[in-house]
């Protein structure tokens, strides 16, 4: 038994602790190596996380200034994938308050949560499309901001669909009459090409 502790005392007195006690700063404790004893450093100037430049602004901002625009940012096409992205994030993120209608009957605001104003209002269907961008980025109201959850390029498409959930609720005779006028060309467009009957020469030169 003595042996057996004087063997364990003899290993633990050979650990270091190196690793342990070496130089290190420790966040929000006092350090004298600085004149302002702050182990936490500023930035130098002019540092720029990486990912965070944010050169296009209004990418990330939905405004030109303090203007809020009306228009997609460059980098971002409107075409059918877009609105269907903005389709399904809408589903994830916005039908609980908003409803699939967008008519803010979500499902838990009949469950008592404060209800959101409609986007079929006139006031939210005369508001810029940067409108919806912004309020997702930063919330408004009881509405919490999303900027956390949805990246920006889905937050332009989910107000790229709120448009289409607008125009579907509110649409005019002309668009219809547009919609018949461009479904023959698409269908033409979208149509195989038929197969010929007659089978190519096979190996050998049979038919």
């Amino acid at each position: 038994m003595t042996a057996a502790v004087l063997v364990c005392g003899a290993v633990m007195t050979g650990c270091r602790q190196d690793m342990h006690n070496q130089p290190k700063f420790i966040p929000l404790r006092a350090n004298d190596f600085y004149a302002d004893q702050r182990s936490n450093r500023d930035p130098v100037p002019g540092t720029v996380a990486r990912g965070q430049l944010k050169e296009d602004s209004y990418f990330y901002t939905g405004k030109h200034g303090v203007i809020l625009g009306n228009e997609l940012p460059a980098g971002i096409t409107f075409n059918r994938d877009l609105v269907l992205r903005g389709q399904q994030r809408f589903g994830i993120y916005c039908t609980p308050c908003h409803s699939e209608l967008g008519d803010g009957n979500g499902m838990i605001v009949q469950r008592g949560y404060k209800k959101p104003p409609s986007f079929h209002d006139e006031r939210l269907i005369d508001a810029p499309l940067g409108h919806f961008f912004d309020v997702a980025s930063n919330g408004f109201g009881a509405m919490p901001d999303y900027a956390a959850q949805i990246k920006p390029y889905d937050r332009w498409a989910i107000a790229v669909y709120i448009r289409a959930l607008q125009r579907s609720q509110h649409a005019k005779e002309s668009d219809l009459v547009a919609a018949e006028a461009a479904a023959p060309a698409a269908e033409t467009k979208e149509k195989p090409e038929t197969m010929s009957h007659q089978q190519p020469a096979r190996e050998g030169g049979k038919q």
